[in-house]
């Protein structure tokens, strides 16, 4: 693993610079690097994508437990650093939200299937969740170094759910495996991190059911301030009454808010709605 020192002279390179605008911040800690690995059960027959692989610190590891590593780098600077220093690395430089994951993945994967393990650049935490999860062909697995607070957020309960951690819940299981001090980093962020994992991917319906339960999640957020009932009056039209009986109908009292409601409340609420 490089240290801070090393890493400062690689970027004493006029054609080098550490770009803030991508979110580079990397590694310089074995011992996290060494939880990422051990939680992420790799095998020799795995296939991984990689999101910013940056100075190869966490792709090294990955190339040496799993079949193949698809590393996409933004920077094309850094990505030229990186070309042919590993075997079983395929290094792509581009954007990751401009790509098509499923050709990505059907092109390196002949089951399709993969994991993505990554360090992300936290300003892009949301989309990359969003457009792994929402795929037609989903990793079997995630598991991320992000923002602490964004991790705490998505794995909380009922009472101070949020979209992101409802959208996380309906497809897999969210759980923090760690938290990672800013120090951990080169440069230093200026906040804590934490070692995130999403288990059993999988999608229980249709895209359609999908796209109806997270247009009701967003009526239903769009006001955080006030209540389902009011909410739901807005978005779907109803007047108050009709709003209090799909609440009622649902087994939810017509005080609550958006985000007191479980998992479970918005599938009932799916169901209610559509025959409403």
């Amino acid at each position: 693993m490089l240290s801070k020192e090393e890493i400062e002279k690689i970027f004493k390179s006029p054609d080098l610079a550490i770009l803030k605008s991508l979110g580079q911040n990397f590694l310089i800690d074995e011992e996290v690097l060494e939880k990422i690995i051990a939680c992420s059960d790799l095998n020799n027959e795995d296939v991984v994508v990689e999101i910013g692989p940056g100075l190869g610190t966490l792709t090294e590891e990955l190339s040496k437990r799993c079949k193949k590593v698809i590393a996409v780098e933004k920077d094309n600077k850094i990505s030229q650093m990186l070309e042919g220093k590993f075997e079983n690395v395929e290094l792509i430089n581009n954007d990751i939200l401009q790509m098509n994951i499923s050709e990505l993945v059907q092109k390196h994967s002949q089951n399709g299937r993969f994991k993505l393990i990554s360090n992300i650049p936290y300003y892009i935490t949301s989309p990359i969740i969003k457009l792994f999860l929402e795929n037609d062909i989903q990793p079997e697995m995630i598991v991320l170094l992000m923002q602490k607070e964004v991790a705490q957020r998505i794995c909380t309960k009922p009472g101070k759910l949020s979209m992101i951690a409802l959208g996380v819940q309906a497809y897999g299981d969210p759980e923090i495996i760690d938290l990672v001090k800013n120090t951990s980093f080169y440069p230093c962020p200026k906040v804590d991190s934490a070692i995130f994992k999403i288990g059993n991917i999988k999608k229980d319906h249709s895209k359609e059911y999908y796209q109806q339960l997270f247009q009701i999640m967003k009526i239903g957020f769009s006001s955080k301030r006030k209540k389902l009932v009011n909410n739901f009056s807005s978005g779907f039209k109803f007047d108050k009454n009709q709003s209090e009986k799909t609440l009622l109908k649902a087994g939810i009292g017509t005080n609550a808010r958006a985000q007191e409601l479980s998992l479970d409340d918005w599938e009932r609420l799916v169901e209610i709605v559509a025959h409403t």
